[in-house]
């Protein structure tokens, strides 16, 4: 089972249809509760960092999914859900994040149109499970004004270009981000959350 936290700031049906498309069993989860019944968790996200964090803190989300993490189970996290993964969002000013990652997520610089809106290319820098099968370069669905800037550039998987380069595929042992919506990036993105359902099934 995938699990797929709802604390209302993501995209979460289109989510859960991509997973049934592909035959792997997924569920939305309105309560932490239910975290103990799933072999990953897809962290969707839409919005402000600062709101998303108060709504996950509302929710009772952040202990629970901090265990889950240390758990070693999968764990994917989506556009904003990829930036919550990190310590520190600049968004409305400095506001603390799930601290799995180190490092901050910060705007766009002046200059350049935002959001980064449409499709953009995945260069793969590092080898990993979830671009399997995918070629270098392939198309993503990006929407975002503000980046990751990790401490560890190790943890940087594949980079896109918007007037800079910007990570926007990350990861670290059980824990991952894409910048972009593989939801929304047929074929392409398909294939990487089929991926991350046979990492799931096989773990």
């Amino acid at each position: 089972m995938i699990g797929i936290v709802d604390y209302g700031r993501g995209n979460l049906r289109s989510v859960e249809k991509a997973f049934e498309k592909l035959g792997f069993s997924a569920e939305i989860m309105e309560s932490p509760e239910k975290l103990t019944g799933t072999a990953g968790v897809i962290l969707p996200g839409v919005g402000a960092f600062a709101d998303a964090m108060d709504a996950l803190a509302k929710g009772g989300w952040l202990d629970p999914l901090k265990q889950y993490v240390q758990s070693g189970k999968p764990f994917l996290g989506i556009c904003l859900g990829m930036q919550l993964l990190f310590e520190i969002g600049e968004e409305h000013g400095e506001h603390a994040g799930l601290g799995f990652l180190k490092g901050r997520v910060v705007k766009f610089p002046p200059g350049l149109k935002i959001p980064h809106m449409g499709w953009n290319t995945l260069n793969v820098v590092r080898p990993n499970r979830l671009c399997e099968n995918i070629p270098n370069h392939s198309y993503f669905y990006f929407v975002h004004s503000y980046f990751a800037q990790p401490v560890d550039r190790d943890c940087i998987a594949g980079i896109s270009e918007y007037g800079l380069e910007f990570p926007a595929l990350v990861g670290k042992d059980n824990v991952w981000g894409a910048q972009f919506h593989p939801e929304k990036s047929s074929p392409w993105g398909l294939v990487m959350l089929d991926n991350f359902g046979e990492w799931v099934k096989n773990q």
